[in-house]
């Protein structure tokens, strides 16, 4: 069976789907079978299109998401995924706040993953600009590599 991976930010429009496309890539490149999804721990943008920022970075990078969802994270994702990555520590907070008692996921924060940035978090580019979605994308794709390389082994 397949790893199970979630990745998840706040409204599920810029950095848990630029998550997912980074970890498709590097997936796809290794040859590595993952299921990856990503959903957001706030309901605003259920339904929507990643932000167009978004969507440009990864574009840029020759990956369209313009097909994806917002959706938001939910209980069943605990038992469903075999791994739930939080984009920041607030998220993080608020996925063990709505776990169920015993998880099934193993839930914990992206950027551990990544050495030299325990801790930190993926920037929120939303209220930024052009340069804060380059500097989200390079720390997803520094992630994946990470979740790449274990799997790797």
């Amino acid at each position: 069976m397949q790893p199970r991976i979630l990745f998840v930010c706040l409204g599920n429009i810029c950095r848990s789907p630029m998550a997912e496309a980074a970890l498709r890539a590097q997936a796809v490149e290794a040859g590595i079978a993952l299921t990856i999804d990503s959903a957001g721990t706030g309901g605003w943008h259920v339904g929507k299109a990643p932000d167009p920022r978004a969507q440009a970075e990864t574009l840029r990078h020759g990956i369209d998401i313009a097909g994806y969802r917002a959706r938001q994270v939910a209980v069943e994702d605990f038992r469903t995924f075999d791994f739930i990555y939080a984009l920041d520590p607030q998220n993080l907070r608020d996925l063990h706040a709505i776990a169920p008692r015993r998880p099934l996921a193993k839930v914990g924060l992206l950027m551990d993953l990544v050495p030299g940035r325990e801790g930190s978090a993926v920037i929120d580019p939303y209220y930024g600009d052009e340069q804060d979605f380059r500097a989200t994308w390079e720390d997803v794709r520094a992630a994946a590599r990470q979740i790449v390389a274990a799997f790797s082994r």
